[in-house]
């Protein structure tokens, strides 16, 4: 085959000419290079990602398979909550915070012993599981940072009187001990028509009231300041003072908050005028009112001698509670510690958690109480009632009685009415004053009834896992239920006994008279007079209190 023409020499026969080469470039070369080694880096980097994420994988089946799946811990949240909860109370002013970081300082480790004794519990379930389980400890890292907060709060109120918080008595408001300044503010007074409505707001501090003999509202404010000097302490004394704001027959004694300081207040009122109290951190004493009073407060709160209808409302914490000589309703509501009553004439309806104690006595009307473990109905209560966190007595009580609680051993002796009686965990011992009905069930415990010698009643007496014990004939009982359905008399009355894992016990008693026993009178409030047998007392001044004559003091002695 002939070359075609115009080709170049040495071409091959046929016309078939190679291509050309490329000049040598050696970056490109490098470069190619370059990203060889990049691709094979990849490849091996994505299979040993592949590899670990397999041998994890193994790893964690292989735990999930020995201890079971991870299960986080209940306490991170438990603490987060209690935290937030705080925070907002100290925020909102519920919570003293300088009260509170002392408090902290003391007891923080406490923070530890809690969160221990809530895993413990998390184990003593988890063993429960049929499949084992772990628990997360993401709350270690809170536990450490609150633990480093309550060290520096234990420091600081060690740091010296400057910083140091006392939280006794009158100091109460004094968040950094800073010294006390006091002074008593000029006399206020409002002349006030009859039956005047009187309106008292003290957020801090001290309230006391009596009822004076005239017409005219008197104010005496006590303030205390804390303050490093005397100038700042009449600032605060100038934001805290007692003012009167009259309108029309009513008038507003105001004190102004001020959280460096308190206003102690006395205040003497009309007899007649109706008082409402908004008292804040401060005890609340009133006696001698005529009209009753309305009382919102977060202290101790005493009442004596007063007329008219008594309204109590505890906010905010556990505080003392007492009241005597009421003449008129007495309505309580809010939490308290100790709670007393003695000599009301009206009807007392109390509801709230008694977290000390209750004593009642000579409460001429009906008695309803209300907590979260215990309902207590009484008609009348001429005797005494004593109520704690494990008993309940009530010594002589006329008309019906009616008692629903738990956890508690009820003692209800010479009761002259129809009885109710249910609880648990406890023991029940009645005695009712003559043929009335008495119904008592006691779903873990023992029930005990004491009958008069006269007793005429119809008996049902039922027990479960207990024994049923009498001083009356009754029939024969056998097996872990028994049953017991006799006649006493002439069956007047119906009593029904159940028990559960206790025995049922009908007792025959001394007996008792048939109208209680009336109270003692009253000692008449103020001085009183001393008649001889022989005076004769005027036509219907009979057992009215008697005033002691105003005598005129002696006229000077000249020098």
């Amino acid at each position: 085959m002939s070359t075609p023409p115009n080709m170049p020499p040495n071409t091959p026969p046929g016309g078939n000419v190679p291509p050309p080469y490329p000049p040598y470039d050696p970056k490109t070369q490098w470069r190619v290079y370059r990203e060889q080694q990049k691709a094979a880096w990849r490849a091996q980097r994505d299979a040993w990602k592949a590899q670990s994420q397999a041998q994890q994988y193994a790893w964690k089946a292989s735990r999930v398979a020995a201890y079971g799946p991870r299960v986080p811990s209940i306490v991170g949240p438990i603490i987060l909550i209690a935290v937030g909860v705080i925070a907002l109370l100290m925020l909102t002013g519920r919570i003293n915070s300088g009260q509170f970081w002392n408090w902290y300082g003391h007891w923080w480790p406490l923070l530890f012993i809690g969160a221990g004794l809530a895993l413990l519990g998390e184990w003593a379930l988890d063993l429960r599981r049929e499949t084992p389980v772990r628990r997360g400890g993401s709350f270690v890292g809170i536990l450490i940072l609150l633990a480093i907060v309550g060290i520096c709060a234990s420091g600081w109120n060690h740091a010296g009187p400057w910083f140091h918080w006392n939280g006794d008595g009158d100091d109460f408001f004094n968040a950094f001990g800073l010294p006390e300044h006091d002074t008593d503010q000029q006399l206020l007074t409002q002349q006030l028509p009859a039956n005047a409505a009187i309106q008292i707001e003290n957020p801090r501090g001290d309230v006391s009231i009596t009822a004076g003999d005239g017409s005219a509202l008197e104010v005496q404010a006590h303030e205390v300041a804390y303050a490093s000097s005397d100038t700042d302490a009449k600032k605060v004394f100038d934001a805290e003072a007692a003012h009167l704001t009259p309108n029309g027959s009513s008038v507003l004694v105001k004190t102004e908050s001020n959280s460096s300081g308190k206003v102690n207040l006395t205040v003497t009122v009309p007899k007649t005028a109706k008082v409402t109290v908004n008292a804040g951190k401060g005890d609340v004493t009133v006696s001698g009112l005529g009209a009753g009073i309305t009382v919102t407060a977060r202290g101790d709160l005493q009442l004596n001698s007063i007329a008219g209808p008594v309204e109590a409302h505890f906010l905010h914490g556990h505080h003392d509670f007492s009241a005597h000589d009421i003449q008129g309703d007495l309505t309580l509501d809010g939490d308290s510690s100790d709670i007393t009553f003695s000599e009301i004439t009206g009807k007392v309806a109390q509801s709230g958690e008694v977290i000390g104690g209750a004593h009642m006595e000579n409460i001429h009307g009906p008695l309803h109480m209300h907590t979260s473990v215990t309902d207590l109905e009484v008609a009348e209560l001429p005797g005494d009632l004593t109520l704690s966190s494990g008993d309940l007595r009530i010594n002589q009580a006329k008309g019906q009685v009616r008692v629903i609680t738990h956890s508690k051993d009820i003692d209800l002796n010479q009761i002259y009415g129809d009885i109710y009686v249910e609880t648990r965990d406890g023991r029940i011992s009645v005695e009712p004053a003559g043929a009335y009905s008495v119904e008592a069930r006691n779903n873990s415990g023992g029930v005990e009834v004491t009958l008069p010698p006269n007793a005429s009643a119809t008996v049902n007496a039922r027990t479960h896992n207990g024994e049923i014990i009498s001083d009356y004939p009754i029939p024969a009982t056998e097996g872990e239920n028994k049953l017991a359905t006799f006649t006493i008399g002439a069956g007047a009355s119906k009593i029904v006994l159940n028990a559960s894992n206790g025995d049922v016990r009908i007792k025959k008693g001394p007996g008792f008279p048939s109208v209680p026993t009336p109270a003692a009178p009253k000692s008449p409030t103020g001085p009183t007079l001393n008649v001889p047998p022989n005076h004769r007392i005027p036509p219907g001044f009979e057992g009215k209190k008697l005033k002691e004559p105003k005598v005129p003091p002696p006229p000077p002695v000249k020098q």
